[in-house]
């Protein structure tokens, strides 16, 4: 459950490391359970259409509270990885909830998250990654994450649409799939991955019988304050959070996290 000097080094290596049950079972089950079970959280759900015409749901907040999210979020096991990473004080940028439903989740298609956070929100630098948690079992069934390994030393390629998603220049992710490996992150519940923000990722649509429930949180270098976005949070440090979730009392979110609306 810690990540090391080990973890640390193939972040750095290959653009993104996977920590095996950084999380417990009883923790993700009880961050599963409110979400499903959210109000809030379905109504400010957003489709994402793929080429194909499959959708995937999200919902997308900028503002920390007091939920169990963002107790998650600010936890203090994630926060210590990702300043180890930044080699500085972190910011929350934003979390999101995915929920690839069984049969119908689309697919995610080639990007970098940078891709658009540089174009459309004025980060300078790439002194930014997302850390996803698996909330249910991630595998190639399902659409789990796939990266290309090593692609973030590509720096930033260009990005289009492609159906409603945002995405990297084909021909590019073409040209680095010959030389770089192509990994799918197959996850339990508990397990997450840490990923550079300009490594170059992917998921299939899922077409299996089970769901594909994740979280996942962007942080930024604090001192890495963006020249459009009006989000305070993606340059304010966080305070971790150094309590223990299990015990924390069972918040939902707020109608006032400032959330991503369509």
């Amino acid at each position: 459950m810690k990540f090391t000097k080990a973890h640390l080094e193939a972040y750095h290596r290959d653009g993104y490391v996977v920590v095996r049950n950084f999380f417990t079972q009883e923790e993700v089950d009880l961050l599963y359970k409110l979400a499903i079970e959210d109000d809030i959280m379905s109504k400010k759900s957003l489709d994402r259409t793929d080429a194909s015409g499959l959708k995937t749901k999200l919902t997308l907040w900028y503002a920390l509270d007091e939920s169990l999210y963002s107790k998650f979020a600010r936890s203090a096991r994630i926060v210590n990885a990702v300043e180890q990473i930044l080699n500085g004080k972190s910011a929350h940028y934003h979390s999101k909830l995915m929920q690839k439903e069984p049969r119908t989740g689309g697919a995610w298609e080639w990007h970098q998250d940078y891709g658009y956070w540089y174009k459309n929100n004025g980060f300078l630098l790439p002194e930014m990654l997302s850390v996803l948690t698996a909330l249910t079992p991630s595998t190639k069934e399902n659409g789990c994450l796939q990266m290309i390994r090593g692609s973030h030393k590509m720096g930033r390629v260009e990005h289009g649409f492609s159906g409603e998603q945002v995405g990297a220049d084909i021909e590019k992710v073409n040209e680095a799939l010959k030389i770089m490996p192509l990994d799918f992150l197959e996850m339990g519940a508990g397990d997450t991955a840490f990923f550079h923000c300009n490594t170059l990722h992917a998921s299939a649509a899922n077409l299996s019988d089970k769901p594909r429930w994740s979280i996942i949180t962007a942080y930024n270098l604090a001192s890495n304050k963006p020249y459009k976005d009006v989000h305070q949070s993606s340059h304010t440090p966080i305070v971790p959070f150094m309590g223990d979730l299990l015990t924390e009392e069972i918040m939902s979110i707020s109608d006032y996290a400032d959330f991503l609306v369509k």
